[in-house]
């Protein structure tokens, strides 16, 4: 009967060390994609420094807002949004997915589930 306790205690240390070795291993691997994904954001910051693109997107994005308090444009922005909701959803998407990767966002599926 002790021997038996014994294998199933033997057992059940290996069982526990396997398990503790494996979540060494994720954590390691978590650990070297993150150290991975920030030296991409550093390299991605240094090249758009002599970027004009996202300034450029955002004065785009903006002038609708500025024209909705310009007297008689009002209309003008009404009937833009009202064609670009008639472009195909694929292509919307498309308009997102530019215009986000244009600004250096990532995460484009988290952005849309909310």
């Amino acid at each position: 009967m002790i021997q038996l306790l014994g294998v199933v205690g033997s057992l059940a240390q290996t069982f526990l060390e396997g398990k503790v070795e494996k979540q060494k291993a994720k954590s390691e691997i978590m650990k070297t994609v993150a150290q991975h994904d920030s030296k991409w954001e550093l390299i991605m910051a240094e090249s758009t420094k002599s970027s004009f693109k996202d300034e450029i997107i955002t004065i785009v994005v903006l002038i609708p807002c500025v024209l909705s308090f310009v007297p008689g444009m009002e209309e003008l922005v009404k009937s833009g949004f009202a064609r670009l909701n008639e472009l195909p959803d694929w292509y919307q998407n498309i308009l997102y997915v530019t215009i986000l990767a244009g600004l250096g966002l990532k995460g484009v599926d988290k952005f849309r589930k909310k």
